[in-house]
């Protein structure tokens, strides 16, 4: 397991840590962030809490336009809506821990398919590196007009 749950007691600096990278990540009000944990299958802190991350599974009732698509073609998959790790500690295997993590409660779960998107533009080229090295495949692309972005949609199947 990875570390603890995003909770109560943790929800500020999650939040608050979320919102530093809201270029990346999309900027979440209090009410926004209780929500998205409400329907999240995966809510961890790093051991540390030096990082967290957040997916839904298939059956969550989210309206994101990423989200969407992956609903579109997977009948069964867990969505990773967002990672991040204080500057600090990249580079030193906390998102790793924590995909590692998500990938066994997702075969525990019976489900065998992992999504996420990664911004193409602006670009973010270590999170390409990080998920090609873990084994991701890039599925699809899409330009979201209305958040000014370019997505790349990756996959990776579970063994």
């Amino acid at each position: 397991m990875a570390g603890f749950p995003i909770d109560d007691f943790s929800l500020d600096k999650a939040i608050e840590l979320n919102n530093r990278h809201a270029a990346e990540l999309s900027h979440q009000t209090p009410d926004q962030f209780r929500r998205l944990i409400g329907l999240a299958c995966y809510a961890r802190w790093s051991v540390g809490r030096s990082g967290f991350l957040i997916a839904l599974d298939e059956r969550a009732p989210y309206a994101n336009p990423n989200f969407a698509w992956f609903k579109q073609r997977y009948p069964a998959f867990v969505y990773i809506d967002r990672v991040v790790v204080e500057a600090p500690h990249r580079g030193r295997g906390v998102a790793r821990a924590l995909y590692e993590d998500l990938f066994a409660e997702t075969r525990r779960s019976g489900r065998s398919r992992i999504v996420c998107e990664v911004n193409a533009e602006p670009p973010n080229p270590a999170s390409d590196a990080f998920h090609a090295r873990l084994g991701f495949s890039v599925v699809g692309t899409a330009h979201l007009v209305d958040r000014q972005k370019t997505v790349r949609y990756f996959c990776k199947a579970l063994d």
